[in-house]
């Protein structure tokens, strides 16, 4: 009995912050199913270049890439971000069988998909602005939506494609020290991601509270060093069968994670792991889901075994430069 009264004292409190934090309308639509006037809400005219998150989550669910005007007051979409950032249920609530569409991560109640929608899909995904957060393209990068900026705005031709991978894998420091060893790789960002909490500064995250996971943002040229490479490598510099430990550091902020940014880099992610089962004596523990902002760290966990060589690392760095067998069928 008392487990259960902490769950309820748990989910009571979760509600409330909610309802601190949405405002009265955002709460009805994304946790009572409501649906705000049409014509009369703040995307359904909106014409701007960025991305629509979950106002809940922050995960991205929609870019302006795929909206249209379809006439009915809401915004309306083709298509997700990704597959895995909504889920669909039956709604016969008002006596007709609909397709009811809501957040993944955070389980929130954004509209309804027909199918009467324009090419390439011939869906419309119906949505309610105010289950919606728009980030404009400029702001993208500032607030942690750098790795859906292809998603927005696609890079032209002749210019330099430019690819985004985001991996927890322990202490970051050592994790970069790895990675900015490859070639390919053209930048990377130590940072966190996964969790909860906007902006978390260094303390926050060793606190265990955000969600947050110790990341490392790689970018990449797909030309030179495949996303798939790039997972075979995560795999080797770290144990992915160790549950919240890398090293001497222990808690969720050290978990093995791989945080794609769109239905590809999981569906890979997936394959990969299934394709190493039989190479570990343990059950691989590495967390795959779709990844929300990206908060760099402070400046001076940038770059920190270049500043301070010899300092502390949980990863044999001379890895990186061994080669790096891939099996043909993976």
């Amino acid at each position: 009995m008392a487990k259960q009264s902490d769950k309820a004292n748990t989910a009571r409190n979760a509600d409330q912050a909610l309802k601190e934090r949405l405002s009265e309308l955002q709460y009805a639509v994304t946790q009572q199913c409501g649906t705000e006037p049409a014509f009369n809400n703040a995307y359904w005219n909106n014409h701007e270049k960025g991305l629509y998150v979950d106002v809940v989550s922050g995960i991205p669910l929609f870019s302006s890439a795929d909206k249209f005007d379809s006439g009915s007051g809401w915004p309306s979409f083709t298509r997700p971000v990704t597959d895995e950032a909504i889920s669909e249920k039956i709604d016969d609530s008002l006596g007709m069988v609909r397709t009811e569409v809501r957040s993944t991560l955070a389980d929130s109640h954004l509209g309804h998909v027909f199918d009467d929608g324009p090419g390439p899909t011939g869906l419309r995904y119906c949505i309610n602005s105010a289950s919606l957060t728009f980030i404009p393209l400029a702001e993208m990068e500032k607030l942690g939506y750098g790795p859906w900026l292809p998603a927005v705005d696609p890079p032209r031709a002749g210019e330099i494609q430019r690819e985004t991978a985001l991996f927890a894998a322990g202490c970051f420091w050592g994790t970069e020290g790895y990675f900015r060893q490859l070639a390919g790789v053209i930048a990377t960002t130590v940072g966190y991601s996964g969790g909860t909490v906007p902006f978390p500064t260094y303390e926050q995250v060793c606190t265990g509270a955000t969600g947050h996971a110790e990341t490392i943002r790689i970018d990449f040229d797909p030309a030179i060093i495949s996303y798939r490479e790039l997972l075979f490598h995560f795999f080797r510099m770290h144990e992915p069968t160790s549950l919240n430990r890398q090293g001497g550091d222990i808690g969720t902020q050290y978990r093995s994670a791989v945080f794609t940014v769109n239905g590809s880099q999981r569906a890979i992610a997936l394959e990969v792991i299934d394709g190493l089962k039989g190479e570990y004596d343990r059950p691989i523990v590495t967390e795959v889901r779709e990844g929300g902002p990206f908060y760099p760290a402070e400046a001076y966990h940038q770059d920190y075994l270049v500043k301070n060589p010899g300092g502390y690392c949980h990863v044999d760095l001379t890895l990186a430069g061994q080669p790096l067998t891939i099996p043909q069928n993976r």
